[in-house]
């Protein structure tokens, strides 16, 4: 099979210690290939990895600048909530951290069965607490607050997401919301999530949320009332229902799931020397055919 692949130099710094080759502590840094990316041109097979028909995916090595499986990688399809890597990418880059949102009517959420927290009109919360909620428990109408108030209408931060795409080389997407429910015109492919995931990691903010099991905060409403919001993540190799393979640690990702798209995750793992990885799944049948698959292609890490 034929593969181009070349990386760049920048890193980004892990909030954890590990020991390196000569066994001594350091913080770990990995390559975020933000200049020169591992490039794929064509499925790339392993004889110890089975994918269903409908899945989609690849698993790229960071360190050794080696695509290690690719599987339908340039098939556009909808994301559903994977969409909020861009979502968070797009407003980490235009945004502070202690930026104040607040709500209006356009956080509305009224599709059945919608992941959201049920955020009223007046509601408010800084983008540090909003970016948590979104990637951690993936709530839609969080996705609709950030976008109003970063890009100023909901609108107007769709094409900055689209805009980011086309400039991180993510040019088989394009987005018609920020938060991934079915909408026409809203796709893209298991590579551009890479690509996405990839950037994202750049802001270490990033890295500490999708790694975290749980999250509690406190929002006010319009009349400066507390209310109180807890959250638990939606990855099942975080939130413990699920076990990576040996010697394979998930540092975190993000999930994503509809009628339309199937079921998708996109995750960072290391292995026992931390090595860093990037493996995504799309389109799998079901929630158990999804970590069943992914763990598969996790496993090719040490095989």
């Amino acid at each position: 099979m034929s593969m181009l692949s070349a990386c760049g130099s920048n890193s980004i710094v892990l909030p954890y210690s590990v020991n390196d080759y000569h066994n001594t502590t350091l913080d770990t840094t990995y390559d975020t290939f933000a200049s020169d990316l591992c490039v794929v041109n064509e499925d790339i097979a392993s004889d110890s990895i089975e994918m269903s028909e409908a899945s989609c995916g690849g698993l790229f090595d960071l360190n050794n600048k080696e695509t290690l499986y690719a599987l339908n990688v340039n098939t556009q399809l909808e994301p559903a909530s994977l969409t909020k890597v861009m979502t968070a990418l797009v407003a980490l880059k235009n945004a502070s951290l202690d930026k104040k949102l607040v709500a209006t009517s356009n956080v509305y959420v009224t599709e059945s069965g919608a992941q959201k927290i049920n955020l009223k009109e007046g509601d408010s919360l800084t983008l540090d607490q909003a970016l948590r909620i979104l990637l951690i428990y993936s709530a839609n109408d969080v996705a609709n607050l950030i976008a109003e108030n970063v890009g100023g209408t909901i609108e107007g931060f769709v094409e900055m997401m689209n805009e980011e795409a086309i400039s991180i080389g993510a040019t088989r997407t394009h987005f018609a919301n920020p938060h991934g429910l079915s909408a026409k015109e809203h796709y893209t492919t298991p590579y551009d999530m890479y690509l996405m995931f990839n950037a994202a990691m750049q802001y270490p903010e990033f890295q500490e949320i999708i790694s975290m099991t749980e999250y509690s905060t406190v929002i006010y409403d319009s009349a400066g009332v507390s209310k109180d919001i807890s959250v638990k993540s939606t990855n099942q190799y975080i939130n413990g229902n699920k076990t990576a393979p040996s010697n394979i640690t998930v540092i975190g990702g993000k999930t994503g799931t509809t009628n339309a798209a199937g079921h998708c995750l996109i995750l960072l793992a290391r292995d026992s020397s931390s090595n860093p990885y990037i493996a995504v799944i799309m389109r799998a049948e079901s929630t158990d055919t999804l970590y069943n698959e992914m763990s598969n292609l996790l496993q090719e890490i040490v095989n």
